[in-house]
């Protein structure tokens, strides 16, 4: 079988997911379209050895619907014999879709594919495309249902978080994105969106708040306490009867951001890389998922962590890095003390509580982040992951090359 490399990665910076962000008026679309023609230039590719583009998308409804990935393939100038794919594991949309990139070049079934996603969460919002998690009481009553932030705030009430500690990771995100962006670091991977004018309407990462402090912080009041007195955190007892009151201390600035943005991955193999004069920059070591409880929702990281160490002999000391999507600072705090991960491992240039989460482009988003590390400091292996709707986990480790 054949190894799968990555080549290239690129990505939008962050606008902020509201009709007043700086993307609001750019379509995912062309979002997408300008990864997929940015990873074209910059690397002189033939896109008719491209054998598929595979985009994750969480709400694929309206003008995201539609298979975006075929129809960005399209209006990005590729070959018409480029097929596209369009994937929806939540949040770890963006990471599937590289997974399953790199899984078609192991196989032998693409020379080169591409992987990522795109969310435009200020023009098709959060929930739009309604499902049976939402809506549907035979699944809520049978699975005890309660929406992730409930999750999160469990999270911190078995773990003994307390409403500092969420806050103090917080301001941590902020304090290493905004470092991150100073030195330049991104700098290799992000590019400017254009308008259909060709004008920039943004080149910087637009949700950050790097003046954050845990005193600012404390004036906001919890997202998820109504929510946990309209039923929720009764369907969370009904689910873990010795629980107790849950301590809710997740809130808009300790969770992750809303955004827009889009994030592609130039993945192949050695053979189509050297025809292409292209030089690897990592091996895809392994990608996998796993389901959780789905109460709880968020605990897959560790789950799968271990999975994907298993798969490929390897221990968590054998890590020099880990990416763990900041959904929820809880989930990251409690990842940490789980697994026992040094601090100044995880998530060294912030995420996405100071930069966002464009729901289907993260995974892809922070697969090129640890990559980028990775080249900066010398080091050799990354383990990217992130939490998942309806209770999973999704990780990939890669080793640079």
């Amino acid at each position: 079988m054949a190894e799968a490399y990555i080549y290239d990665a690129v990505r939008t910076p962050r606008g902020r997911g509201r009709p007043d962000g700086a993307l609001h008026e750019i379509t995912a679309l062309s979002l997408a379209v300008q990864t997929l023609q940015a990873l074209r230039d910059r690397n002189s590719l033939d896109t008719a050895q491209v054998d598929d583009v595979i985009l994750g998308c969480v709400m694929p409804v309206g003008e995201q619907g539609s298979d975006i990935a075929r129809i960005a393939a399209l209006v990005a100038g590729y070959s018409q014999d480029v097929p596209g794919l369009q994937i929806n594991r939540f949040c770890a949309s963006g990471l599937e879709a590289c997974n399953i990139a790199a899984a078609k070049v192991i196989a032998g079934e693409a020379r080169f594919a591409i992987g990522g996603g795109v969310e435009s969460m200020s023009r098709v919002p959060l929930a739009a495309d309604g499902g049976a998690m939402l809506v549907d009481p035979s699944f809520a009553y049978d699975h005890y249902y309660a929406p992730q932030g409930i999750g999160a705030d469990m999270i911190a009430t078995m773990d003994g978080f307390t409403r500092e500690d969420v806050d103090g990771y917080a301001v941590q995100s902020q304090r290493r994105a905004a470092k991150a962006w100073e030195e330049g670091r991104f700098s290799k991977s992000v590019i400017p969106v254009l308008d259909q004018s060709g004008v920039v309407r943004l080149a910087h990462d637009e949700h950050m708040r790097p003046g954050t402090d845990v005193q600012s912080l404390g004036a906001l009041k919890p997202a998820f306490a109504k929510m946990g007195e309209a039923g929720y955190d009764a369907a969370a007892h009904a689910r873990y009867p010795g629980l107790g009151p849950i301590n809710h201390v997740h809130h808009g600035g300790n969770s992750s951001g809303i955004v827009d943005g889009a994030s592609t991955v130039l993945i192949g193999s050695k053979e189509a890389g050297d025809a292409a004069g292209l030089k690897p920059r990592a091996r895809f070591r392994c990608g996998v998922s796993i389901g959780s409880e789905p109460t709880i929702m968020l605990t897959g990281p560790e789950f799968v962590t271990r999975k994907a160490l298993q798969r490929v002999g390897m221990a968590l000391s054998d890590i020099d890095l880990f990416e763990l999507n900041e959904a929820f600072a809880a989930v990251v705090l409690r990842y940490q003390h789980v697994l026992d991960i040094d601090p100044e491992k995880l998530n060294v240039n912030g995420g996405a509580i100071a930069m966002g989460h464009p729901l289907g482009a993260t995974g892809a988003m922070i697969l090129g982040t640890v990559l980028d590390e990775l080249e900066r400091t010398g080091k050799g292996t990354a383990l990217v992951n992130l939490c998942v709707g309806a209770g999973m986990g999704t990780a990939a480790i890669i080793e640079r090359v």
